[in-house]
Formats: structure tokens, sequence, C-alpha cells
């Protein structure tokens, strides 16, 4: 027992240190080059904040292999030497929801206030312009910080207890009797007694149960709520676009390298459309430097950033139909691998949707559940090889978090209220950076309690089943929404949604409009 524990530290030791070292990895790959040799402190928090996002992910599987290191135990105290858990659950995601609600604000605004970088050259003039941004910063951030702390303590006093019904079961004593006689129609000792009182207990013996919550569990519940409108949105949109978004791309590849002077004729319109992008954003920066940052500038920047995005694509299709230079041949037999690799992982990303999509109505929706489903999967899989449901469990996990950023940067490039910021190999600004990795923080606690829920029979007498499971689902004023199923139900919804816009539009090949199209 004692080395099965000690083996499972060393893993947990191991895996963080693969985390932090991949959450550095994406960093450096994907940063911006003129972020190369600046802006230390947010890549601090893009690296803190990863590696908590993927540990807290791994930390469910985690928590059942911690379960399973007592589950033969043959004296008792043995669950007391496994990992405490609950008390590393609560850690994770009371750190999550500060990076979440202070500290990436605090480096986003820190951030996009370097407004003097590019102009001021005198060291006092860089000083002054850290001073402001630090104290810009910082004032936004404790108003924050003074509004939530008002809320969660006003929330946390008046309605911060959980109500568990329970029902009041007793069962009468008789003498032993001389044989033992017991069956399916007679369970109970005693020749007249059928059935235990324990049994036959009436509705009307069912009570409420009220106790207060600690605070650190009612904090991460409100975060969870957060995270959840965000998960239902995002997650169900993903759900369907993660893997029809590959097979679409395959379908719209282009299927042969263009002609020279197509490609001149595009290359010639794209060049045109930059031109116009350049004099508008000279224009914008114009009346920055006015003052003129109005609610009309603000909207007009976010179309400008949606044009750029748009025309940068728009020149990857292009490099990719007329690939270019002394390897154009070998770039062109990649970019047929890669439209067919797409193609592969969206079969196998769609089988995936359709299995949690099934599982959740399955196992979810109806009452009582059908079939455990996904949950007996892998607890087969367990059987066939220690850790291998573990890992299975982990990975649909994981896709649903891969999920609901796809769902997230589909939304965004539709909806004009949301800001873009899109994820770019070598081209990803910090603020962008910042941006996609809280929303990844935010959605991991309700992917977390999600799965929890989800796989309940699989993760059963786990310690987030105990914080995200009846603790969460118990919590006054919010477990009606975990009662009538309301985040589920809209999960499905919406995927079911974008599955039809799909089927209906998104194999089309879109008309000719001011972005790039590939002609025939």
């Amino acid at each position: 027992m004692g080395d099965f524990n000690l083996a499972l530290v060393i893993v947990a030791i191991v895996v963080c240190v693969i985390v932090f070292i991949s959450s550095i990895y994406l960093l450096v790959n994907y940063q911006h080059p003129d972020d190369a040799n600046q802006a230390y402190f947010p890549k601090f928090v893009v690296v803190f904040g990863l590696s908590i996002a993927m540990i807290s992910i791994l930390m469910l599987p985690a928590d059942v292999a911690n379960r399973h290191a007592c589950r033969h135990a043959i004296y008792n105290g043995a669950c007391n030497l496994t990992l405490p858990m609950k008390e590393l659950w609560l850690a994770v995601y009371i750190v999550d929801a500060i990076l979440v609600f202070f500290v990436i604000p605090f480096a986003m605004f820190f951030y996009e206030g370097d407004q003097d970088k590019f102009f001021c050259g005198l060291a006092l003039s860089l000083f002054r312009s850290l001073g402001k941004r630090i104290k810009s910063s910082l004032l936004w951030v404790v108003s924050t910080a003074v509004v939530c702390a008002l809320v969660l303590g006003i929330l946390y006093g008046v309605i911060g207890k959980v109500d568990f019904t329970v029902r009041h079961l007793a069962s009468g004593t008789t003498s032993f009797p001389t044989s033992w006689q017991f069956s399916n129609n007679q369970p109970c000792i005693g020749n007249t007694a059928r059935q235990c009182s324990a049994f036959t207990a009436s509705v009307a013996s069912e009570k409420t149960w009220t106790m207060r919550t600690t605070f650190p569990e009612y904090v991460v519940a409100l975060a969870t709520i957060v995270g959840s409108v965000l998960f239902t949105i995002f997650g169900g949109v993903g759900i369907a676009s993660l893997p029809l978004g590959l097979i679409t791309a395959f379908i719209r590849r282009p299927k042969a390298v263009i002609t020279r002077s197509q490609y001149i004729k595009e290359a010639t319109e794209l060049g045109k459309k930059a031109r116009e992008l350049k004099k508008a954003a000279d224009g914008l920066r114009q009346e920055e430097k006015d003052g003129a940052k109005g609610r009309k500038w603000r909207k007009n920047v976010k179309a400008v950033e949606k044009e750029l995005l748009q025309l940068e694509e728009d020149v990857n299709l292009l490099e990719e139909a007329y690939p270019q230079g002394e390897k154009a041949e070998t770039a062109w037999a990649f970019t047929v691998l890669g439209y067919l690799a797409k193609f592969i992982l969206g079969i196998i990303g769609l089988i995936v949707s359709i299995a949690w999509v099934a599982h959740i109505i399955i196992y979810l929706l109806v009452d009582p559940p059908l079939s455990p489903f996904l949950n007996e999967v892998f607890i087969k899989l367990d059987d066939v090889w220690g850790l291998l449901g573990t890992a299975a469990f982990a990975f649909f996990c994981f896709y649903l978090l891969l999920a609901v950023i796809a769902g997230a940067m589909m939304l965004g490039l539709k909806l004009v209220f949301i800001t873009i910021h899109p994820m770019k190999w070598g081209a990803t600004l910090m603020n962008s950076f910042l941006f996609n990795v809280g929303l990844i923080l935010l959605c991991s606690i309700s992917v977390i309690q999600f799965c929890a829920t989800a796989f309940g029979y699989y993760a059963q007498a786990t310690a987030a089943q105990e914080i995200f499971g009846h603790t969460l689902q118990s919590l006054r004023g919010i477990k009606y929404l975990y009662k009538y199923n309301v985040f589920q139900i809209g999960f499905v919804i919406l995927a079911g949604l974008t599955f039809l816009y799909y089927i209906t539009f998104g194999w089309r090949r879109k008309k000719p409009s001011a972005r790039f199209q590939l002609s025939s």
C-alpha cells in the first residue's frame, strides 16, 4: 500500500514537471516576435495559468487513481495515507479564480497600456509610462476585487448554505431466532415481518438537513456557475464544430496548385485590401492620439481587427494554393498530407463527439439512466490494464476542453460583441494569450464539474464528486440549475443546432465576397 501511494506521488510530481515544460513550449512557439524579449510578467502569468489549467484537468483521473490506492486495504485508516485530494482541489480552484478575475485582467491591462514603448526613447519617459500602466491596472483590479468581495460576502452570508434532503429510517428489534431463514420476500428477522420498517419509510419522513458550506467551496461553486454558462455555449457549439470544422476544411481544400496568373491576380487584390486596412489603421491611430477614443472608435478598431484576421487567413490560403521556392513540391505534399490528417482527426473527433452527446442523453437526461455507458467502458478498460480506463477518461475530459476552445473561436468570428483573440503559431500577442488562458481556466472548472457528474459511476467516492456533486448540487439558489439539468439540456440543444448548421451550410463553398476565395 505504501509503495502504491509513493508511486502515485512520484507520478504526480513528474506530470507537474511535464505540464510546466509543455506550457513553456507553447509560449515560446506561439508568441509573436515583437514579444520575444519583453512582457515577462504576462509570460509568467501565461505559463502559470496554462499549467494550472492542465493540472486541474489531470487531477480528476488522479483523483480516481487515488481512490484506487486504498480500495483493497486490509486495515482501517489506509485511505488517510493517500493524497489529500479535497484540499488540493480547493487550492487549485481558488488559485484558478484569483488568476481569472484578478491576475489575468491586471496583466492584460498592464500589457495593453504600454502605449509609449515604441515612441519613448528616454529612460525617464519609460519609467513614467511604466508607473502609469501599473497604477491604471491596479485601479481596475482593486475596484473589481472590492465589488467581487462585497458580492461574495453578501451571497455567502445570506444563502451560503447547502440543503440536503434526508429520510429518517428506523427498524425495530427482535430476539434472535433459533434458525436463520432469509429470502427476497422475507429479508428481515422475525416470522411476522415481511420487510424492515427502514425499507418502508414514508415520503412524509423526508426532511431537509441544512448546513453552511465552507467559503472556499462557495467561491468554487460561484466560479463554476460563471464557467458553466460559457461552457454550455462554447462547449455545445464546439462539440460539433471541432470535428465538423476539420472535415469541412478537408472538403474545401485546394484541389490543385493554381496558375501563376491566378496567383498574381489574387495577390494584387490582397495587396489592395492590405493598403486599405493600413490607411484605416493609421486613421484610428491618429484619432487615438487626438483623444477621440469613444464608442465608435472602439467599434471601428474591432472591425479592422476582424478584417485583418480575414486578410491573414486569405494570405495563408493563397500560399497553400501556390507554394513557392525551391521546395514547392514538398510544401504542396505536406499541404495535402495536412488536410488528410484533418479529415482523419475529424472522423475520430466526430465519433468522440457523438459518444459524448449520447452519454449525456442516456446517463444524465434520462431518469433513471438507461445505462452507465461510458462509465462501463472505462471500468472494462481498467480491467484490461490498470491505467487504460483512466487514460481514456482523461482523454474524454481533455476533448471536452478542446471543444470549448473550438466553440469560442467559432463564435468569436461570428459575433460582433466578442473580442477576437486568435491563437496562431509564432504570431500570438500576449493579450491574446492571456485572454485565451483566462477562458481555458474559467471553463476548466466547469469541465471538471461536468465530467465528475457525467462519469459519476466511474468517479464515485472521489473528492471531486464530493465537491462538485453533493455540495455544489445542493447549494441554496444554485441547486435548481442542476436539478433540472439546465446546462446539460442547453449543451445538447446547441450541439444539435451547430450540427444542423454544418450539414445545411458548412459543406458549401462560400460565395465570393471581400475576403479571398480560391479560384476554380
